[in-house]
């Protein structure tokens, strides 16, 4: 049976490949402790659930307009420009089955074939494959360790060419943690509106924050109309089975995406949107807990991490993930997460699945227990002092 080519572009996500794997031992009777998975370990919040069912009840089981119930596209909006400080308005709003779709409409909408996509690199690996299946090219922006995973401007001046189109950024960032600054922000801005091009700002962590205030790009001076957040309930909300995600773009744009919208899934189910509405503006509380007690396994494992002779781990300010350097072992960062599966019963993922910049780290989830972080950093330990370096 013959199979579109352009099949053969899609990428994926290594942690389900990794899970799979871990799965597999486990069924032989290992005890694997799960640190490849990026999502919260907290429950969703009672409110939340309690809503979607009382949504079920009053009939909120049917379609609605692709880009979203009014009364939730309006609380994302006030929402969007309080924390901010712009002025959104709910047409520029749509609602997606979480907030990967964004990523896909947008370089539906945008780029052609040709076109140049810059990405940060190591970053979530979704942006580039979406691109070459479109028939972009992507083109790394590399994110360093010495740096504290951000980009260096120079670095970003460089590859920007007359085929550019968009600008992906993501802070704070899978898979480091890294966080942009606001002059690293001012410098991407300056370059977006003189060179006319598109911004994705993915800011799906942004309220995992442990140091300073998030930054948005569209705060920045005549950014908003050029800029497209992405933002959901997965990752802040513990919603990540819910499917649900938003964008933020200028309604000349949004016209499109809804459009892509109904081609596509039609519309977000209802009765979850109503949930995302009481998860909005009813759950301040329950995040805050949450974001605390990862700031706590945060300092723990960043520590515990560079108390490991042959490791160096930089502190990540924002989301729930490490991003330690393992080059001291003489192993490619595959064969070391590995490894770690095998002989340690820790699952991690590849830096280098993140992208070719990712090579010589490896990522560790801490959206997990404290005793099972301590576990796994105790095996990772008495793990890496069998490798002769």
């Amino acid at each position: 049976m013959k199979l579109a080519k352009r099949l053969s572009k899609l990428g994926t996500e290594s942690a389900f490949q990794v899970l799979v794997k871990a799965k597999a031992l486990e069924a032989q009777g290992r005890q694997i402790i799960h640190l490849e998975i990026g999502e919260p370990d907290f429950p969703t919040p009672k409110a939340v659930i309690d809503s979607a069912k009382q949504a079920l009840d009053e009939g909120y089981t049917h379609y609605c307009g692709p880009s979203g119930l009014n009364e939730l596209r309006a609380a994302i909006a006030t929402e969007v420009g309080q924390t901010r400080g712009i002025s959104v308005d709910p047409d520029w709003v749509v609602i997606t089955p979480g907030a990967k779709p964004i990523m896909f409409y947008l370089i539906l909408a945008v780029v052609d074939d040709g076109d140049e996509v810059i990405t940060p690199n190591p970053g979530f690996p979704i942006y580039e494959s979406m691109i070459n299946f479109v028939g972009g090219k992507p083109v790394s922006l590399p994110l360093v360790e010495e740096h504290d995973f951000r980009f260096r401007v120079e670095d970003l001046k460089q590859r920007v060419t007359s085929k550019t189109r968009l600008i992906i950024i993501n802070s704070p960032q899978n898979p480091t943690g890294g966080v942009l600054t606001e002059g690293d922000l001012e410098a991407i801005a300056d370059i977006a509106r003189d060179k006319d091009i598109w911004i994705l700002s993915d800011e799906i962590y942004g309220k995992i924050l442990y140091e300073g205030k998030h930054h948005s790009i569209s705060s920045f001076p005549d950014m908003l109309a050029r800029t497209v957040i992405l933002d959901g309930f997965s990752k802040t909300y513990a919603m990540t089975g819910w499917r649900l995600g938003y964008g933020i773009m200028h309604p000349d744009l949004q016209t499109h995406i809804s459009t892509l919208v109904t081609n596509s899934v039609s519309c977000t189910a209802p009765f979850v949107q109503r949930a995302g509405l009481v998860a909005l503006t009813h759950t301040k509380k329950e995040v805050h807990q949450m974001v605390e007690e990862f700031r706590s396994r945060r300092d723990f494992v960043w520590k515990r991490l560079n108390a490991i002779p042959g490791i160096h781990c930089v502190c990540p300010p924002g989301a729930f993930y490490a991003f330690p350097n393992i080059r001291s072992f003489g192993m490619n960062s595959a064969d070391f997460a590995d490894y770690l599966l095998d002989k340690a019963g820790v699952a991690v993922l590849s830096g280098a699945s993140f992208g070719a910049y990712g090579e010589g780290f490896i990522r560790l989830s801490y959206a997990n227990s404290m005793e099972n972080l301590a576990n796994a950093l105790d095996r990772i330990e008495e793990a890496t002092r069998q490798i002769s370096r």
